[in-house]
Formats: structure tokens, sequence, C-alpha cells
């Protein structure tokens, strides 16, 4: 097993000390008490969802590993957001919403919460995004593909995040081309005979329950699991670092439109052919170091 360092967590904090300890610094923190001076705490929860959004229509995804036969980003199901809701308080279910304008289709959520002032600055107001999802359920381990700074408010319920470095990147048996690993990579269990790289990681764990902010820093790994059905929303800033802003712009322009050409082209064999260059550029390292 992973031995975790836990994330620092404070209860309330000023702008100058995040922005110089946690911004500058990058390194991650979780805030416990930033919402609760915000509509949302009291009123965001499931039975609110449902009276806002019960009627929206939303796109869901399992953890089906890629394949050539899915179209990026396709979702697996859609559903009547009511539907949603009632079957995540159901039982268990690996269907989640990510990525989702929720917010662009109920204005009136817009009235929920504020922008937080901790000095960064946050370009897409109209564009928070939320996320959801069922007990059990998780979310790969990836970092995001603009490397932007995000703020990750979490609501009704609990969930596991795990924050891995970019520093262990070369570690990681990063898919090239893409922001995830080998997704036959149990993080829960993580056999360390067949993935000796992972030996060389660092993790990070916070557990956040509502109302509580998670800082995750420009192209850190995550990966989050839902120990209670949940739902989260993120605030998003550009990268700070000048190479970071770079790469996100390649990773959005130039690889992304690549790794999708490929995948055209060549089908399962480019997906089989990125999988193993994992492997050999993650033992490449390990060599280099022994």
């Amino acid at each position: 097993m992973f031995k975790y360092r836990e994330i620092e967590r404070v209860k309330t904090i000023s702008k100058q000390d995040f922005y110089q300890k946690y911004y500058k610094t990058q390194t991650p923190v979780v805030v416990e008490k930033l919402t609760e001076e915000w509509p949302a705490y009291k009123k965001w929860s499931f039975d609110y969802i449902k009276q806002v959004a019960g009627d929206k229509i939303v796109p869901l995804y399992n953890n089906d590993p890629v394949s050539a036969d899915k179209k990026v980003n396709e979702p697996d199901a859609r559903m009547k957001m009511s539907d949603y809701v009632d079957m995540l308080l159901k039982g268990p279910t690996d269907l989640r919403i990510f990525l989702f304008n929720l917010i662009k289709q109920v204005p009136d959520m817009q009235k929920d919460f504020f922008f937080p002032d901790l000095g960064l600055k946050l370009p897409i107001k109209d564009l928070p995004m939320l996320f959801f999802g069922g007990q059990g359920s998780n979310v790969f381990m990836h970092f995001d593909i603009d490397l932007a700074n995000i703020l990750h408010f979490h609501f009704d319920g609990e969930k596991q995040c795990i924050l891995m470095s970019p520093n262990d990147t070369k570690f990681m048996y990063k898919i090239p081309y893409a922001t995830i690993c080998r997704e036959d990579i149990d993080f829960d269990h993580p056999d360390f005979e067949k993935w000796p790289g992972l030996k060389h990681v660092t993790p990070y764990r916070a557990r956040l329950s509502h109302g509580e902010m998670l800082y995750m820093p420009e192209g850190w790994w995550h990966y989050m699991q839902y120990l209670t059905p949940g739902f989260s929303m993120s605030l998003r800033s550009l990268a700070l670092k000048p190479a970071n802003f770079t790469n996100a712009v390649l990773n959005i322009f130039v690889k992304r439109i690549y790794d999708n050409y490929m995948r055209k082209q060549k089908g399962q064999k480019w997906i089989d052919y990125k999988n193993e260059l994992a492997i050999v550029n993650t033992n490449k390292v390990l060599a280099s170091i022994h």
C-alpha cells in the first residue's frame, strides 16, 4: 500500500497567506470553512438539485477503459437529472457526471456562490463545472489538459482525493499524447512488482466533506473516490508557470488533435501502442536511477 501524506488543512485563510504559502509554492491545501457564507452551503443538496434542475437531461460516463470503438468524451448514457439523483441515492453506481456546466442551464445557481478572493485570476467566471458520483464510484488518475490551478468544492457527502505531484509523472506510466496513466493500475491496491515505478511516487490524500475546498495546483495528478453520493464544483485559474501555460496550449491544440487523428487512422493498435510505450518510457527512467 502507499504511504500517504495528509494534505494540510486550515479552517480559514487570508488572500495573502493562500497566495504566499500555497499558490506561489504550488502546494495543495484544504480550506474547511471558505463556503460557510455562501447560500450554497445551506442550499446545495441532492434535493435542491432535483428541485432546480430535475428536468435537465445530463450526460453520464462510466469507468470503462479507453477504446477505439468509442468517441472521445462520448457519454455512456443520458437521463433526467432527477432520475440520476434517485439512482445515486438508491445504491452504488459507477455512472458519473463530469465537467458539466449545469449552472449555465440553471442561471439562478450563480447566486448561490461567490468567487473567492485568493489572489487567483478566475477568468472563466461563467464556466464553473460540476461533477456528480455515487458511493464507490471513482475518477481515474489523471491531470487536467489545461494544467489549470483548481479550486474544488465538495457538497452533500464525502469524497476522498488522492493527489500526486507533476514531479512524479516520470514514474506514473503516463500514456503518451494523453493526460492519463495506464488504466489497469489499481491505485487503491498498487502492485509494486508489476508497476515498480510507483515505489518512487509520493501520494497526498484528503477527505472532503460538505462545503470544504481542495486547492489542486497546476498539473497535479488526481484520483477521486466518492465515499458517499455527492457532487462537487470546480473553479479554474490559468497556469502560473510559463512552461505549464505553453504545455497546456500544446496539449489542447497539438497533442490532442494528433492523438485523435491517430486513433481514427490506427484504431485499437494506436491505443495498444501507447499503453506499451507508457511502460517502456517509465522503465527507461527506472533504469537510469539504478
